[in-house]
């Protein structure tokens, strides 16, 4: 198929013209695409975990952009009607006969334009609130996940602690054995536990490594850009009041867009009957004849009339959603309440567990596994006795460290509904 000059210059001319306009966009495209990846030369610490992920999150970014967004509802609620020209000849082809030019200018009634306004404005504020709570939840997130590198880094230490004391129960046993004072089976026992205790250690560092990715991964990172967590997970946090709870579930940002909502669904209704009164427009111009001379002046004024179409079901469709967004006030105050309760009930018992776990099972456990391999170099006791008691230790020091994390996590569920409580633990 051949192509003619004309086609081959036209396709070039808009390759020239497409040239700039690809260039402008491809580099802004790949900077879009591009990783985020901010490398950390020292230890991270909650706070630096917090910063970042409010600056980076994808999701976050989401929600900021759609309060951006409701800043054009806001502009356009604001502007007014505009103008018409109108331009009329009776017949063309003689040049004119006559013709007429006017312009138009219409009018709003009864507050339609302050009505709108405030309904978008009042948009932007349930956007604003949807915002907050989006910040509030992944902080909870980025919380919940740092002292879950926490944990791994002690549960991960404390399997390199088992495995020191596999490696002395094994030495231990091994010289008695040579000694001839106990059976060559007791030494293979004893390099069993030892080999469990590497395999244990081995799944400790598996998940460090994912708790780390998790963590960086609240702020975009794909890779985890720091090799450590700086912290002590075993600060805990104050117990928080029942009232200081109460007290704030009425800030609460779930709360706040749920009257936001409604009193926009009261401003759409306000704006909805405005509708129904009609606006008119008022037209001035001349007209021009060639059978009368000069100009004569020309005044319309143009008025619906509402006679079928009242704005009746629109009308009626607002004040249906109004009623919807005041009974899904009602629920998100009873949902929030009881949420938030339960959250903070759940506090308390993951706190008495830690408690627990660190006043009487841990210094039980440290010391029947002290005393169980003094009494073994002695004589007194097997080493059955000795794997048992630091079985025993390991799994109560696990338990320990996980109890600990569930605790953070538990209150950074509950300062996800109602703000942050403690600031900054881990520091």
């Amino acid at each position: 198929m051949a192509f003619s000059s004309w086609q081959i210059a036209n396709v070039w001319r808009a390759l020239v013209l497409a040239l700039p306009i690809c260039c402008v966009l491809a580099p802004a495209q790949a900077q879009a695409q591009a990783p985020l990846f901010i490398e950390l030369a020292e230890p991270l610490r909650l706070d630096q975990a917090i910063r970042y992920a409010i600056e980076h999150n994808p999701t976050l970014a989401a929600a900021r952009r759609e309060v951006n967004a409701t800043d054009g509802q806001v502009l356009q609620g604001s502007l007014r009607p505009n103008p018409e020209f109108i331009y009329q000849a009776d017949d063309v082809s003689r040049a004119g006969r006559s013709s007429t030019a006017e312009v138009g200018v219409p009018f709003e009634t009864a507050g339609k334009l302050e009505a709108r306004v405030r309904a978008a404005g009042l948009g932007r504020e349930v956007a604003l609130a949807d915002l907050g709570s989006a910040e509030l939840r992944l902080r909870s997130a980025v919380i919940a996940a740092f002292f879950d590198v926490l944990a791994a880094q002690e549960l991960k230490t404390t399997a390199e602690d088992s495995v020191r004391l596999a490696q002395r129960a094994t030495d231990i046993a091994a010289k008695r054995v040579t000694a001839g004072k106990i059976s060559p089976v007791e030494e293979t026992r004893a390099r069993v536990a030892e080999a469990g205790a590497r395999v244990v250690l081995n799944q400790s560092e598996s998940e460090l490594r994912n708790s780390r990715r998790r963590l960086a991964s609240l702020w975009g990172n794909t890779v985890p850009n720091f090799t450590e967590a700086s912290g002590d997970v075993e600060r805990l946090p104050d117990v928080p009041a029942t009232e200081l709870i109460t007290n704030r579930l009425a800030s609460a940002p779930q709360l706040r867009r749920a009257q936001r909502e409604l009193e926009r669904r009261k401003s759409l209704v306000t704006l909805e009957q405005a509708r129904s009164v009609p606006d008119f427009t008022v037209s001035v111009g001349v007209k021009r004849s060639l059978d009368v001379p000069g100009e004569q002046a020309l005044v319309a004024l143009k008025v619906p009339l509402p006679i079928f179409n009242r704005n009746q079901g629109n009308l009626q469709e607002a004040l249906r959603r109004e009623d919807k967004a005041a009974e899904e006030l009602q629920a998100t105050q009873t949902a929030l309440s009881a949420t938030a309760l339960q959250a903070l009930e759940n506090v308390n018992a993951r706190r008495r567990d830690a408690d627990l776990l660190r006043m009487e099972v841990l210094p039980g456990a440290r010391s029947t596994y002290e005393a169980a391999t003094i009494g073994f170099e002695n004589g007194k006791f097997s080493f059955l006795e000795v794997l048992d008691a630091q079985r025993t230790l390991i799994a109560a020091k696990s338990q320990y460290l996980i109890a600990l994390a569930n605790v953070h996590r538990a209150q950074a569920e509950l300062e996800s509904l109602i703000g942050d409580l403690i600031v900054d633990n881990a520091k």
